[in-house]
């Protein structure tokens, strides 16, 4: 899934669980370094930490997402992809991903 964006990806990072263990392959593919968090270290996981916290402003902490309606998961997600982020130059990840796409 991230082959059309290869060219944006330099490094990923991610938790040390069983649905990463192709994580050689992957890099390999994207041709980038792949590393993996520390446990409890949050602010090795940078971006997926903040998308967190933008996610709890819309479903709180402790919730159990099995109890959440499907249109409520789509709604904020859409709040979400539509919102302008500073790390993408103020562009929102719909329009990000659309410039991408255009270049390519």
């Amino acid at each position: 899934m991230l082959l059309p964006y290869k060219s944006e990806i330099y490094t990923l990072t991610s938790d040390n669980g069983n649905e990463f263990s192709n994580h050689e392959r992957i890099a390999e593919r994207l041709g980038i370094k792949y590393y993996f968090a520390r446990p409890y270290a949050s602010y090795e996981r940078g971006s997926v930490e903040n998308l967190n916290g933008l996610v709890r402003q819309y479903i709180p902490k402790g919730t159990d997402f099995n109890t959440v309606e499907e249109y409520t998961v789509q709604w904020v997600e859409n709040r979400l992809n539509n919102r302008p982020r500073k790390n993408l130059g103020y562009f929102t990840p719909i329009e990000f991903i659309a410039k991408i796409n255009e270049a390519a």
